[in-house]
């Protein structure tokens, strides 16, 4: 499936105010569609595994991938069209370099439920963040913004995109219509 929304998108994600210090960049969940792993390895822009070491190959097909986002590249482009509204990551904005970000999120790949059981934890399906953004304290919104701008992820309907922001330790909701193109928000 491929979005007709791009033309809408691309100045939610770059906006004429935004610093040229500020990248795009988009986690990939590759193991949510098969065409995901080739995307990420045309990409010439920064990209890297959230998974560490030596990969089996059936691994590598279905891990999580750290991509920047170029609104001049064509396969950045590719990525958006086929994944905005097929819940193929989350995009956020970030002046943090490409390490950072990865060591910063590759602390949220493994969690502890109350029974202490060590479970994965895929925030960056936009299904997962949406509802888990929301339910954080702000000490914990704090951790997991950590170098993070911005979030963005699609909602349930794609023609709505969501932008959680950090302001003063409390989440910020702003839901953009990208049919209209027109802002509303609301604080959470």
């Amino acid at each position: 499936m491929e979005t007709k929304l791009l033309p809408q998108l691309l100045p939610v994600l770059w906006p004429e105010t935004m610093g040229s210090r500020m990248n795009n960049w988009m986690i990939l969940d590759a193991a949510r569609n098969e065409r995901i792993y080739g995307a990420v390895y045309r990409t010439y822009h920064d990209k890297c595994c959230l998974y560490a070491g030596d990969l089996p190959w059936q691994l590598q097909m279905a891990a999580p991938y750290l991509v920047q986002l170029d609104k001049d590249d064509s396969n950045s482009l590719a990525i958006l069209r086929q994944g905005w509204g097929d819940s193929w990551g989350i995009i956020f904005r970030s002046s943090a370099s490409m390490e950072t970000l990865r060591r910063h999120f590759r602390g949220f790949l493994r969690v502890r439920d109350q029974a202490g059981r060590k479970l994965v934890f895929r925030y960056y399906d936009p299904r997962v963040l949406r509802v888990y953004l929301p339910t954080c304290l702000p000490s914990e919104l704090e951790t997991v913004f950590g170098p993070v701008e911005s979030f963005l992820v699609e909602s349930e309907d794609p023609e709505v995109a969501i932008e959680f922001t950090l302001q003063n330790r409390q989440l910020v909701e702003r839901r953009i219509a990208l049919r209209d193109s027109f802002l509303t928000a609301a604080a959470q």
